[in-house]
């Protein structure tokens, strides 16, 4: 399971360094192979290509002529690449995905149970910003109301 937010730079080939405490992990589960894609929120997800797989047929059953389920095919699955880590335990993210999340040399990689989440840096903070002030509004959201930390 992957948790934690950590900053990370992407060096200047647009390559990102996966963290030590989680490279064993991808290693042992998908031999390094995995998804990199678009997400409508305006950052990065990437999978590891086993839990992936599942998600593209579930994206890929919905009905090809509802335009706002073509939408999300084009964005989720039109984006999807294929990267495996190299030796050093690096990614390459695509220069055409680095430019929809408007990734730059710092990012935020965020462990979401299954997958992470690639952020610019100063959206991280952004979003950051936004979490904190909805939970100080009280307005939870569906599923969230019975929350106590």
């Amino acid at each position: 399971m992957f948790q934690g937010a950590t900053a990370l730079s992407l060096d200047a080939k647009g390559r990102l360094a996966i963290p030590a405490r989680h490279r064993d992990a991808l290693t042992a589960q998908c031999g390094g192979n995995l998804v990199v894609t678009a997400h409508p929120h305006g950052c990065l997800l990437i999978y590891p290509l086993p839990d992936w797989e599942p998600i593209r047929e579930q994206i890929l059953a919905a009905p090809g002529l509802n335009q706002q389920a073509a939408l999300l095919k084009r964005l989720l699955v039109g984006n999807a690449r294929d990267e495996e880590m190299d030796a050093a335990g690096r990614v390459l993210v695509a220069p055409e995905l680095r430019e929809w999340a408007k990734l730059d040399k710092q990012v935020r990689l965020v462990g979401q149970g299954k997958h992470f989440e690639l952020w610019a840096e100063d959206a991280w903070l952004k979003q950051q910003a936004e979490a904190a002030a909805l939970f100080a509004s009280g307005e939870m959201p569906v599923g969230f109301e019975n929350l106590s930390l």
